[in-house]
C-alpha cells in the first residue's frame, strides 16, 4: 500500500505572478503583515508589488546559495519584530530554504545561531505560525511544492532539514518569465537538478504510484528541451518551469537518494553547483540501481537513452554545451579526497531510501568513475 499528499496550491504559466495579491487574499491575513524574501532588489520593481498596498510589508534580500545556519539565524533576528503572517519567497531554492525555516523558527525565540543550531540538530519543528508562498525564478529546485528546507552546517560537514508535514507553501506561483533571464550554466545546471529529483522519485524505496507517473512526465519534459533550453528557444523556459514543478511535486513524498547524497559534500567543500554535482551522478548510481528498478524500461525511454553509458554521455554534453566541466578533476577535485568525500556521502534518509545498498566503498567506486 502507497499513499501520495501535496495540498500546495499551484498556479503555473506565464503571468503567474500577478495572482499574488489574490493569492494573499484568500490566506485572510489577520494582521495583513507579509514578509517579501528575494535574491535581489531587482525583484521588488516587478509591477505586482505597486497592487500589494492593503498588506503591511517588510522586503528582505537573501543573496547567499546554500544557506548556513548562521546567515538563517541573521534574517531570523532581522525580521522576526515584524511578527509577519505570510511570507513570499522568491528565488531559488536557497531563498524557498530560508523562507520556509521562518515560518518554523517565528513561534521560537533563539538568541544567537548557536541556540538555532542545537535547536535545528534536536528536530523540534511544532506547527509552523507563519505561513508562505513560493515563487521560484529558477527551474530546478521544486522547493515551491515540498515541506522541508535545507541548512548547510559547514563547520560540521553536515547538511540539516528543517522538516514539517504542516509546513508546505499555501501556493506555489510558477511563472517561467520569471527565469527567462537565467545564465546558460544555471539554467542547464537547474534542469538537472530536476531530472534527478524525478529520477530518484522514481526508484526511491519511499516511491508510490502518483510519484512514479509525475516523475516520468517531469523527466519527459525536460529531458525532450534540453536541446531547446542549449539552443536558446525561449519556449524552453515554460517546458523547464513545467518539468521542475512536476519533479517537485514527486520527490515531495519521497525524497531524494543516493545521487543527492552523495552530491552534499563536492557542494560543500568544492563548491560545485548542486545541479552539476548531483547531474554527474546520475548514470553510475543508474548503472548500480539498475537490477532493482521496477520499470527501468520506462525510466529509460523517459530519458531518451538505452543504458547508463548512453546517459552519462548525454548528461556531460549538457554540462559541457553550457561551458562547465563535466568532470570532479574539472571543478578541481583532488583524487586522494575520493576517499574522504566517500564517506561524507552517507546522508541519512537519502543514503538508505536508495533501493541498492549504498556504503562508502561503492560511494568511492562512484566518485572514481566521474573522476
Amino acid at each position: 500500500m502507497n499513499h501520495y499528499y501535496n495540498p500546495v496550491r499551484t498556479i503555473q504559466g506565464a503571468g503567474s505572478l500577478h495572482t499574488l495579491p489574490e493569492t494573499l487574499e484568500q490566506m485572510h491575513l489577520t494582521n495583513r503583515r507579509v514578509l517579501i524574501l528575494a535574491w535581489s532588489e531587482t525583484v521588488f520593481a516587478h509591477p505586482v508589488f505597486a497592487k500589494l498596498d492593503a498588506f503591511q510589508l517588510q522586503t528582505s534580500v537573501f543573496t547567499a546559495s546554500n544557506p548556513t545556519i548562521e546567515q538563517l539565524f541573521e534574517t531570523y533576528q532581522a525580521t522576526r519584530s515584524f511578527s509577519p503572517d505570510a511570507v513570499v519567497a522568491i528565488g531559488g531554492g536557497s531563498i524557498m530554504d530560508v523562507g520556509k525555516s521562518l515560518c518554523c523558527l517565528y513561534q521560537t525565540d533563539l538568541s544567537d545561531a548557536e541556540e538555532l543550531r542545537t535547536y535545528i540538530q534536536a528536530g523540534r519543528f511544532g506547527t509552523p505560525k507563519v505561513r508562505w508562498i513560493g515563487v521560484p525564478t529558477t527551474s530546478g529546485t521544486g522547493s515551491e511544492v515540498t515541506c522541508w528546507a535545507t541548512i548547510w552546517n559547514p563547520s560540521k560537514d553536515a547538511k540539516r532539514s528543517i522538516e514539517n508535514q504542516a509546513n508546505y507553501a499555501y501556493a506555489a506561483l510558477v511563472d517561467p518569465e520569471l527565469t527567462a533571464n537565467m545564465p546558460l550554466k544555471l539554467a542547464v545546471s537547474s534542469a538537472l537538478d530536476a531530472t534527478a529529483h524525478a529520477v530518484e522519485a522514481f526508484w526511491a524505496k519511499h516511491t508510490n504510484t502518483v510519484s512514479r507517473a509525475l516523475a516520468l512526465q517531469a523527466i519527459r519534459t525536460i529531458m525532450g528541451h534540453m536541446e531547446d533550453l542549449l539552443c536558446g528557444k525561449p519556449e524552453a523556459h515554460e517546458a523547464m518551469a513545467q518539468g521542475s514543478m512536476l519533479a517537485g511535486l514527486a520527490f515531495s513524498n519521497t525524497k531524494t537518494t543516493a545521487c543527492h547524497s552523495i552530491s552534499y559534500p563536492l557542494t560543500m567543500h568544492y563548491h560545485i553547483p548542486h545541479g552539476a554535482a548531483v547531474s554527474m551522478l546520475l548514470a553510475p548510481v543508474l548503472e548500480l540501481n539498475a537490477p532493482c528498478v521496477d520499470g527501468l524500461e520506462s525510466l529509460l525511454a523517459a530519458l531518451g537513452v538505452s543504458d547508463a553509458a548512453m546517459l552519462q554521455q548525454r548528461i556531460r554534453s549538457f554540462l559541457q554545451r553550457s561551458g562547465q566541466p563535466d568532470t570532479l578533476r574539472g571543478w578541481g577535485v583532488a583524487w586522494e579526497d575520493c576517499s574522504s568525500l566517500a564517506k561524507l556521502g552517507m546522508t541519512k534518509g537519502r543514503a538508505d531510501n536508495n533501493p541498492v545498498e549504498i556504503t562508502a566503498e561503492n560511494i568511492q567506486g562512484i566518485l572514481e568513475s566521474i573522476y
